[in-house]
């Protein structure tokens, strides 16, 4: 299936933003708790959130869009998975974070479906045997609090064998701070400076990027962004050896 999102074709050993350079900006980091001013999601409300998701399903398989850190780290068992594309949706790291891979004091961006454009990547089915078991857990992950229980939407992508109906997660439009435009140069200083327990924004970036390429997806703004990423990386002073 053609490929339809990106400008350019580049191998992975082109990229700037090298292992030794995401190195760098990988410290340890105390958990802070939730991010400030977010209630965690509870139970009660991930239990309503399955229901909700199942029941808008009809009974039909449920697919998962995967476009960042679901490609390369799903979490859950994969019954099938097929390449995709999201037209009218796009990637860009415009969540931003002060946990997980960040702090209050040097917050950070992380990924998330917006409108407009379009986007390749992969579907990837639940198990029909787990399912309840492995949505609830996808979801867990990807909807931490109950402020955006709503980021996550059914899409239509279209696959080598037509189009298909799948989960998605997003930035709401009513989420403001999630859906704000993010300049690369600033996105790309987010993300050079933010580390949190979870490990770092470049890290995150770097391996996102590097499992775009391998499977021939090449994004135009994320390869623009580990090349200014990893240019303030190289302008930080060489970190000292140990004597």
């Amino acid at each position: 299936m053609p490929r339809t999102s990106f400008a350019t074709m580049r191998s992975p050993t082109n990229l700037h933003l090298t292992s030794d350079l995401v190195a760098r900006t990988l410290r340890t980091v105390e958990e802070e708790g939730p991010e400030p001013n977010w209630t965690p999601i509870s139970s009660d409300q991930l239990d309503g959130l399955v229901q909700r998701i199942e029941t808008e399903a009809r009974g039909e398989e449920i697919w998962v869009f995967a476009y960042g850190s679901l490609m390369w780290n799903p979490g859950f068992e994969i019954a099938a998975t097929d390449d995709a594309v999201a037209f009218g949706w796009h990637r860009a790291f415009s969540l931003r974070i002060e946990r997980l891979r960040a702090t209050s004091d040097a917050p950070g961006l992380m990924l998330a479906l917006q409108q407009g454009g379009s986007c390749s990547g992969l579907i990837l089915k639940l198990p029909h045997a787990t399912q309840s078991q492995d949505l609830r857990k996808l979801l867990a992950r990807e909807i931490r609090y109950a402020e955006v229980c709503d980021m996550v939407r059914w899409i239509t992508v279209r696959t080598g064998t037509g189009n298909r109906r799948a989960l998605a997660f997003w930035a709401c439009p009513r989420q403001s701070a999630l859906t704000e435009h993010v300049p690369l140069e600033e996105a790309a200083g987010l993300i050079a400076q933010a580390c949190g327990p979870a490990g770092s924004c470049a890290q995150y970036l770097h391996r996102t990027v590097v499992d775009l390429a391998e499977r021939q997806i090449f994004d135009a703004n994320l390869w623009q962004l580990q090349k200014l990423v990893a240019a303030k990386l190289e302008a930080l002073p060489s970190p000292i050896s140990p004597a």
